[in-house]
């Protein structure tokens, strides 16, 4: 399906953008306002926390999710595609150091999608518990509820391997009607307490922030109302930034029209049925909630659905950038960008169930929530600065003052979630582990490339020819296909000449080379021949954007077959029998695999980060299945490397004898 007629505004695009972009953000009034009461208390306070809370959520959507991110950062696209590695892409080629800010990044969100499911939809199973009759059956933290979700949670994410094609079509108009339920509840409570909408005024929530006694770190809390805004930009290239731009405005009215009408619920109270009460169940009338319910459940799934997607696409532009280990990548539907990820899909899914099964309630999950994302969008801010440098060549002025107030508000933010790492050691090991791996991975791989050695490959057509006529060497392959490195068309690795005529001399009629090369751009899929000697020596380069998944093997047959069809390439059989019946010759693909050799002598933090990295491969996809490579036609060579050759060897002779 070709998105493009997303990327202007539509009535389609808005409706598809409701469903695709705003899941996150717009389930967080389910928790949020709830969050901020629990952790500034309830008493002759109530008016100030209200108002406060209310004004610090309105002034943290309007910065963080309005300015940032929609209008500012989603004009950082790349080729239409968003997110925090396309931000990477566009700015790498300015500092070598801007692989730091994108890892962490990357693994911080990663991490957020083992809690934003469990969250979301435990927060809203917990609402059954305000239907008359089920107060005491879906208590909070009880085994109905916890097996609830997690039969929710299964479904969920069992369902991604046939992708979301089959239900992607209802998650707008049930967005929709998510969103204009939070503006009905919002007003049907403002009417009764219209005096709310002073909290609009940004010197309630600085008096909150200033006078409360747990003034600034009531942060923590409020920080939960923007915690989707940067899977926002991630999924840029889904929908088009102004079908984003002009849905948001319906969005984050009904978002603080709620809100206000949590506010204004809480203030009719007069501080009784308050504590350890939801507000957002609260405003729903008896007699709906049940509806309400389920409706939230549903809009809970969706955005679960799109935190999921999300890291699959993470983890395919982290491979594509060699910062993660190969995995198996699955394309369950014939629409562009959609993938599946087995390993990805049951890690996050154990995650998941760890954390319900650790937190048990929505309250304690929301004690645990916050910092990854504010961590993240730190990070997006230090390449955003760099964007809006180097790109856009933005004046130095407005660029320091959008410098200053946003690495304030997110500093603030992230301090204000810090104290919350006790009570989110587990996700903390988690986010280690991401990023421990993408480093490693990445680190590895600029070390083993730096000790790469290249050779002409010109001065070895001669020996090629003459090895492909030399009928005593018994025939490898009619084409020979190897897997290069080297970006010039007239080098090659020095261990694919040894493979070839130093192990057992691999003869062929014909010898390909193909490179492939990473583009900054999503979606580049192009393709350039070199023919360095005619039928006999055949480059290959491949340039494909980093959201293309390399399938060498059918794009090598496109090739071969627009070549044959362009009459430049015979592939007609070579062997006299099979030729005259006009059979296609064979070919087989040889991947050079390393391993790393004992003869290695190095410091100690090359060794470290060469050792897990061999770890990791061990775990990965070989380079084969990677780039979709059949079996049948690869024959795969281990290769030892040697970084450093162990030199420090006091070995001596003493005796040579020759008996006769």
């Amino acid at each position: 399906m070709d998105s493009s007629h997303f990327k202007k505004v539509s009535f389609a695009g808005l409706l598809v953008t409701l469903g695709i972009i705003f899941g996150d953000i717009g389930t967080s009034p389910l928790y949020t306002f709830k969050a901020i009461l629990e952790e500034g208390g309830t008493g002759v306070q109530m008016e100030e926390l209200v108002l406060g809370a209310i004004s610090c959520v309105f002034w943290t959507l309007t910065l963080q999710t309005t300015f940032k991110y929609i209008i500012i950062t989603l004009h950082a696209d790349n080729k239409g595609e968003g997110g925090i590695f396309s931000l990477y892409s566009l700015v790498r080629r300015f500092g070598r150091k801007l692989m730091f800010p994108a890892m962490v990044g990357a693994g911080t969100l990663l991490a957020d999608g083992i809690i934003t499911p469990p969250i979301s939809v435990t927060s809203a199973i917990e609402g059954l518990g305000g239907i008359k009759g089920l107060e005491n059956t879906f208590v909070p933290g009880n085994h109905l509820v916890l097996t609830l979700v997690f039969v929710i949670l299964l479904f969920l994410f069992s369902f991604q391997r046939w992708g979301t094609k089959v239900v992607g079509g209802s998650f707008g108009p049930i967005m929709f009607i998510w969103f204009l339920m939070l503006g009905v509840l919002g007003i049907s409570q403002i009417i009764k307490y219209p005096i709310i909408f002073k909290a609009l005024n940004p010197m309630y929530g600085f008096s909150l922030l200033t006078t409360h006694p747990k003034g600034f770190w009531l942060l923590g809390a409020v920080f939960l109302c923007t915690t989707g805004a940067e899977a926002l930009y991630a999924d840029l290239g889904h929908c088009g930034r102004k079908n984003i731009q002009v849905s948001w405005i319906f969005v984050k009215i009904t978002l603080v029209l709620n809100y206000l009408g949590q506010g204004a619920w809480v203030m009719l109270q007069n501080g009784k049925m308050v504590a350890g009460a939801n507000p957002f169940f609260e405003i729903v009338p008896v007699g709906v909630r049940l509806p309400a319910v389920i409706i939230a459940t549903a809009a809970t799934i969706i955005a679960s659905q799109a935190v999921i997607s999300g890291s699959f696409t993470l983890i395919s532009e982290a491979i594509s950038l060699n910062f993660w280990p190969k995995v198996r990548i699955k394309f369950p539907t014939s629409i562009r960008g959609q993938i599946y990820i087995p390993s990805i899909n049951w890690i996050l899914f154990l995650g998941c169930v760890l954390v319900l099964v650790y937190f048990r309630t929505s309250e304690a999950m929301t004690a645990a929530y916050g910092f990854s994302i504010s961590i993240a969008m730190l990070m997006t801010t230090i390449l955003m600065y760099h964007y809006l440098r180097y790109v856009k060549h933005l004046h130095i002025v407005p660029l320091v003052l959008i410098l200053i107030v946003f690495v304030s508000v997110e500093t603030s933010f992230t301090i204000a979630n810090a104290v919350k790492i006790l009570k989110r050691l587990y996700f903390l090991v988690f986010e280690i582990g991401l990023i421990f791996t993408m480093y490693v991975w990445y680190s590895a791989r600029k070390i083993t490339n730096r000790f790469l050695r290249f050779v002409n490959i010109k001065e070895y057509i001669g020996l090629l020819d003459d090895l492909s006529k030399d009928l005593t060497v018994p025939k490898f392959s009619t084409h020979a296909i190897y897997l290069t490195k080297a970006d010039s068309n007239f080098q090659i690795e020095e261990r694919i000449i040894y493979s070839i005529f130093s192990r057992t001399p691999k003869r062929a009629d014909t010898y390909w080379f193909v490179h492939v090369e990473r583009t900054d751009e999503p979606f580049t899929m192009e393709y350039s021949v070199h023919e360095l000697k005619k039928d006999k020596v055949i480059r290959i380069e491949f340039r494909l954007g980093f959201r293309v998944q390399p399938r060498i093997n059918l794009m090598f047959r496109k090739v071969v077959q627009e070549m044959v069809a362009n009459k430049e390439m015979d592939m007609t059989s070579r062997y006299p029998s099979l030729s005259k019946h006009n059979l296609a010759a064979d070919f087989k693909f040889v991947v050079l695999e390393t391993f790393l050799s004992a003869d290695n002598d190095f410091a100690a933090k090359d060794s470290f980060i060469l050792n897990s990295y061999f770890f990791l491969k061990h775990w990965s996809l070989s380079d084969g299945k990677s780039f979709g490579l059949d079996a049948s036609e690869t024959q795969t060579e281990k290769i030892p490397m040697v970084v450093t050759p162990f030199s420090k060897m006091d070995l001596k002779c003493t005796s040579f004898k020759i008996h006769e």
